[in-house]
């Protein structure tokens, strides 16, 4: 099949929509993919891009047509909203140019902003070509529980925009089975929604690190606590610091947090106020392809959620790839996601939230034998494999667009 993908974010970027639209390909498929300049999580340009260069090249094999936008950049919601905005808008008019033949199936990645799927209806009138929209992040209930927006009119204009998006697609992914009430709110029929998923890609797995690998002089001496991901208003931050506070009694316990983001800047300084120095280490952001080799290094994993209904609701992504390296977890999680944990046998999870329940369930992990420890990583790698594997979601994904598209295809 001939398969667009529409999304605002893409390579170099650090999206699971990277390893899909591999996947696909690697699958025999012709997949193009319509983006924006990459810009994420810095806010501004990555080095060789710009507002008017580079507008076309591969990924791999995989095709990518890329449209300006505005930077996000670094801590103000204007210029996200304008970043949002611009990609929405020009992705739209510049379609009948960038993306040229016959399309078989367009597939939308919507993390956020929602306003992807503006661009994409655009493609599916022209092309004529039916639309899977992979539904990552609720709106408007995410724009609220981020306090990212809190006026009422401009939430109801994106419930309003919300429904035109959903109603114009054939076939609506969630990421986790709790989004199907949600979305059906919308009045869109069960028949048209179906749980599709996060997977991993292939290369987070356990692996054995030399005793002399560069990446074990990175790392604390001592019991490591390991988070990877963003840094932001949702991972509740808040609630690991109050956590890491309750163990200055052991400094033998090591927060060590892989990443960037816009709360990046507030958790340095509360590091610093909190007196937290020695115990909370912000090693920045790495490849990709390291970050296997950090994960075994580390004893436990870590992943938060701010507590909010709506976040109850949600798998964090990074969930799948702890469970893919075998590695136990601990959890200040609420809804799905500590359901996924409890499920799997992976960890030990407490509410979101609640610091006193993270600093016990790291206390309680410390206190375990390594043996133990191991068993719960083993376990977690058989239910990532029973539940997420990454070809069986690809073939399952296959089949909805070859069904979709019929005779086209």
């Amino acid at each position: 099949m001939r398969i667009l993908i529409v999304t605002q974010y893409f390579w170099p970027e650090n999206f699971r929509i990277n390893d899909l639209a591999l996947g696909l390909f690697e699958r025999g498929h012709e997949v193009t993919v319509y983006t924006g300049k990459p810009n994420y999580p810095e806010g501004r340009f990555f080095p060789g891009y710009g507002f008017f260069g580079r507008t076309r090249e591969r990924y791999e094999g995989v095709e990518v047509l890329r449209v300006p936008l505005l930077p996000r950049g670094e801590s103000s919601g204007l210029r996200l909203a304008l970043n949002y905005v611009s990609f929405a808008l020009l992705a739209s008019v510049l379609a009948p140019l960038r993306v040229r033949g016959h399309v078989d199936a367009i597939l939308v990645y919507e993390p956020s902003p929602i306003t992807v799927g503006l661009p994409a209806l655009v493609l599916k009138a022209l092309k004529r070509a039916p639309l899977l929209f992979w539904v990552q992040d609720l709106w408007p209930e995410s724009l609220a529980a981020a306090d990212a927006v809190r006026a009422r009119w401009i939430l109801k204009a994106v419930e309003h925009l919300v429904r035109f998006i959903y109603r114009g697609c054939d076939l609506i992914l969630v990421q986790s089975r709790a989004f199907v009430e949600p979305i059906k709110a919308f009045g869109i029929p069960a028949e048209r929604i179906a749980y599709f998923p996060n997977s991993a890609e292939e290369l987070y797995r356990s692996v054995a690190v030399a005793p002399d690998a560069p990446e074990r002089a990175r790392l604390p001496a001592g019991f490591c606590v390991m988070f990877a991901g963003n840094i932001g208003a949702a991972q509740d931050f808040e609630t690991i610091l109050a956590a890491a506070e309750r163990l200055k009694s052991h400094p033998e316990v090591h927060w060590v947090v892989f990443g960037e983001g816009r709360l990046l800047p507030w958790v340095e300084s509360e590091v610093k106020r909190r007196g937290l120095g020695h115990m909370i280490h912000l090693l920045g952001r790495h490849s990709v392809e390291s970050m296997p080799r950090f994960f075994a290094l580390a004893d436990v994993m870590l992943v938060t959620l701010r507590k909010n209904p709506i976040f109850a609701l949600t798998i964090p992504v990074k969930v799948q790839s702890y469970l893919a390296c075998a590695k136990p977890i601990v959890a200040a999680l609420d809804g799905e996601g500590a359901r996924i944990v409890r499920e799997a046998g992976a960890g030990i999870s407490s509410a979101s939230g609640d610091a006193e329940g993270l600093a016990q369930a790291v206390l309680a992990m410390y206190r375990m034998p390594e043996a133990e420890r191991r068993a719960i990583g083993e376990r977690g790698r058989r239910y990532f494999e029973q539940h997420f594997e990454r070809g069986a979601l690809l073939r399952r994904l296959e089949a909805w667009m070859s069904e979709l598209a019929g005779p086209r295809s």
